[in-house]
C-alpha cells in the first residue's frame, strides 16, 4: 500500500519591499511639483562590482504592467518586476542625509556580498 501526502510550505507574511519613514519622506520631496501619477520603480540588473546592480527611477503609473508587483506605502506606490523581486524580496529602502554615506540605502537580506559603494551586490 502506498500513501501519498502533500506538504504545503508554510506561508510567510508578505513583506515585499519596505520603505523607512526617511525614505518615504525623501521620495515624496523628490516628487514635489511633478505629476501626481508617479511611482517609484525599484529593480535589479546585471553589472557592478558584485554582479548585480540596484535600479531606481520614477515613472508614470500608467507603466505598471501585469508582471509588476505593487507595494503601497502610505499612499505612495513602489513597483518592482517579478524577476527583480527574486533578489529584492524583504528589501528595506532607507534614506540618510549624512554628509558621508548619505543617500538611499538598500538593506537587502538576500545579498550575500555588497560593494563598498552600496549600489551593487551578489546573491
Amino acid at each position: 500500500m502506498t500513501s501519498s501526502s502533500t506538504t504545503t510550505p508554510r506561508r510567510l507574511p508578505r513583506r515585499g519591499i519596505q520603505m523607512t519613514e526617511n525614505a518615504l519622506a525623501e521620495v515624496r520631496r523628490l516628487c514635489e511639483g511633478r505629476s501626481e501619477d508617479l511611482i517609484l520603480r525599484v529593480g535589479v540588473k546585471g553589472g557592478g562590482c558584485s554582479g548585480l546592480t540596484y535600479t531606481m527611477d520614477f515613472e508614470d503609473a500608467a507603466n505598471i504592467g501585469e508582471r509588476d508587483e505593487v507595494f503601497d506605502h502610505d499612499g505612495f506606490k513602489l513597483v518592482s518586476d517579478k524577476k527583480s523581486l527574486l533578489f529584492l524580496y524583504g528589501l528595506v529602502l532607507d534614506y540618510s542625509d549624512e554628509l558621508l554615506g548619505g543617500g538611499f540605502q538598500f538593506n537587502n537580506p538576500n545579498a550575500e556580498r555588497t560593494c563598498s559603494c552600496g549600489s551593487s551586490f551578489s546573491a
